[in-house]
């Protein structure tokens, strides 16, 4: 080489990395042609480690600190042997910043539902997210596994690939643990942490450190959550008469309100009253269930009649009303000894 040739080469004196733009997680220091100067400066800041990278293997690791490159003051670690013999004369070598700092709110959830075999409720389908945390804590394996020798490489690169591995081993645990769901929902940091647990390899195996993972929500799907709350409904009310005298009080305003379910239902008042009572008899049977066995009958007979027919005696009254033959009072009245009857 010339010394004019050596002249205009250009020399690089200070190395270090500001990051300036969020969510990087592996940033080239531009070179150029430019040739690092014996006795340049390095600095990492906390929350940065730098790699050296000499004709394309890591040659060292920097953790945080101000270093001056020069065979005096390399230090002890090193993955290529006496490459620091290079720093005698100008040199040409490739500098990675990395950041280590937490990737903290990450989001993680199914896209759509996955179906497990619950041991209550059989083939169901889940759907969940939350939220997960990590940092980098290997360079030298996210080099050579992730970053590569782009010129930068961000967190969000890296996202799909960390969300969906977790959505896989989430699908695992639900179906090796053998908890029901019910029981899952009410455990969401418990299983968490055991999905935390089955994905720390994962992120090690990436050179990070999977800091947290929280489970935030447990939920099936809208048309399955409708018959879970009709079911968890049924379980609170124990008792089928009682329930049925709910549904009976709450469909009798309802049923008044639409005046063309009330109206055109002229005949049977008799018949409708009497059936009324039957209902009210069977319905008082049924919330005795110690009474004599003469009882047996009648609530037998009652057994295959359904709420809805009570409903239709109120609505045959109502209608008669309505054209005039009964007077409000009487209306009121009869209903009123027919909702006694059901309590």
């Amino acid at each position: 080489m010339s010394l004019m040739d050596f002249i205009k080469k250009q020399f690089i004196d200070i190395l270090q990395w500001t990051e300036g733009q969020d969510g990087v997680l592996a940033w080239r220091f531009p070179m150029q042609e430019m040739e690092i100067q014996n006795g340049a400066s390095l600095t990492v800041r906390e929350s940065q480690t730098a790699i050296f990278v000499n004709e394309g293997t890591v040659a060292d690791v920097f953790a945080p600190g101000m270093y001056r490159l020069s065979t005096q003051t390399l230090p002890v670690l090193t993955y290529l042997k006496n490459w620091d013999k290079l720093f005698e004369s100008p040199f040409k070598s490739d500098v990675y910043f990395y950041s280590t700092r937490t990737q903290i709110d990450r989001k993680w959830g199914t896209p759509n539902p996955i179906t497990i075999r619950d041991k209550e409720f059989g083939a169901v389908r889940l759907r969940a997210f939350g939220i997960y945390s990590y940092h980098l804590v290997d360079p030298k394996v996210f080099y050579g596994k992730i970053s590569g020798t782009r010129d930068i490489y961000t967190r969000d690169e890296l996202e799909g690939q960390l969300r969906n591995t977790l959505i896989g081993s989430m699908t695992d645990l639900f179906a090796e643990s053998g908890v029901a769901f019910l029981d899952m929902a009410a455990n969401q940091e418990e299983f968490g942490a055991r999905l935390r647990e089955k994905m720390a390899p994962v992120f090690t195996d990436f050179g990070l450190a999977l800091d947290s993972l929280v489970v935030q929500n447990v939920s099936l799907p809208e048309e399955l959550q409708k018959i879970l709350d009709q079911r968890i409904g049924m379980n609170i009310i124990g008792d089928m008469g009682r329930y049925t005298q709910y549904q009976v009080a709450n469909s009798i305003p309802l049923a008044a309100q639409n005046e063309g379910g009330m109206a055109g239902l002229g005949a049977g008042v008799g018949a409708g009253i009497g059936f009324g009572q039957v209902m009210g008899q069977a319905m008082s049977q049924a919330m005795q269930p110690q009474a004599a066995p003469a009882a047996a009958a009648p609530a037998a007979a009652a057994a295959t009649v359904s709420a809805e027919d009570v409903v239709a005696t109120i609505e045959k009254l109502h209608g008669l009303m309505e054209k005039g033959i009964l007077s409000r009072e009487e209306f009121e009245a009869k209903k009123a000894e027919l909702l006694k009857k059901l309590t």
